[in-house]
């Protein structure tokens, strides 16, 4: 990226300073003999893993000690509350983020992974391998978590994601698309390397504001849908919990967080860096050369006819 980036003087920015870099091959079979590829895969598996062990511990942990029951003792006020549980998911990913933005990107999130494929960031090869390797590691991170805190696992829901009652689906639907949408357009913003070319600073903070942006969607959304906008999260403890609740409401952890990040890549791409008026200029000069082409033509037989 640094040597597509031309410094003005006094060092100062402007337009014709930078350049897009080429998007991702839609298949790149070449990625696949490559070590690069493999250790990324590893770093988003390992990644996902410690991300679902944390956290989930975290929410189990918190039920345990505020389970008021008398068998338990436990204390209504006590635990780290939500706004623990919260800072738990953000944390964690501004660490492992920070951790594996240099190796993999530092998705740890099929929806952050689609919505840079959608922007054409990564492949279609390395979107479904990242895919696979976040699942693997989501469901990984969760047998751990019970097999260290198997008397409470079950008793406390497995930390399943579930539609909390009183919800309807399409809250919960909506309450995923707008979470996804403000994690994955933050990612886009966070990333940008046209604001990485101006600001050198911004590639040192991307993961504060998408560990942020994570915080923040988990302070809302916990009591509707014990946040999703992670199918891999979602799909990891639905696969170890493995109770009808959390089965019958996977969809909503997966469909809405999609299209979240679909809006999300449309929105950054399209409007904020105004991809669609580069489309319609190019395809404005396109149209120009050809009445100037079909002109052309037209005189000259128009010509030939008069001779």
């Amino acid at each position: 990226m640094a040597k597509d980036v031309g410094v003005a003087e006094h060092g100062s920015f402007t337009a014709k300073d930078y350049r897009d870099p080429p998007p991702a091959p839609l298949i790149d079979a070449e990625e696949l003999t490559k070590w690069s590829f493999y250790r990324a895969l590893i770093a988003e598996f390992i990644a996902t893993l410690l991300f679902l062990y944390i956290t989930v511990l975290t929410v189990i942990g918190y039920k345990s000690q505020t389970d008021t029951a008398a068998a338990h003792g436990g204390d209504q006020c006590g635990g780290v509350g939500i706004l623990g549980i919260a800072w738990a998911f953000g944390g964690m990913i501004f660490v492992l983020v920070y951790c594996t933005a240099g190796i993999s990107g530092g998705h740890i999130n099929p929806a952050v992974t689609f919505g840079l494929f959608l922007a054409r960031k990564v492949s279609m090869i390395r979107a479904i391998m990242y895919m696979v390797a976040q699942c693997l590691g989501a469901i990984c991170g969760v047998g751990m978590v019970k097999a260290f805190q198997r008397s409470y696992y079950k008793n406390y829901g497995g930390g399943a994601n579930e539609l909390a009652d009183g919800y309807s689906t399409g809250v919960g639907l909506s309450a995923e698309i707008i979470g996804t949408f403000v994690l994955v357009y933050t990612v886009f913003s966070a990333t940008d390397p046209k604001r990485s070319a101006r600001d050198s600073h911004v590639p040192v903070l991307a993961p504060l504001p998408i560990g942020f942006a994570v915080f923040m969607v988990h302070l809302a959304t916990i009591p509707i849908t014990g946040t999703g906008i992670n199918p891999a999260r979602s799909l990891g403890a639905a696969v170890i919990y493995n109770q009808d609740k959390a089965w019958n409401d996977q969809w909503i952890f997966w469909v809405g967080p999609f299209i979240g990040a679909t809006i999300a890549a449309f929105y950054h791409q399209f409007i904020l860096r105004a991809g669609a008026v580069k489309v319609l200029g190019f395809i404005h000069k396109q149209l120009r050369c050809l009445i100037i082409i079909v002109k052309s033509h037209f005189f000259s037989l128009c010509f030939l006819a008069i001779d």
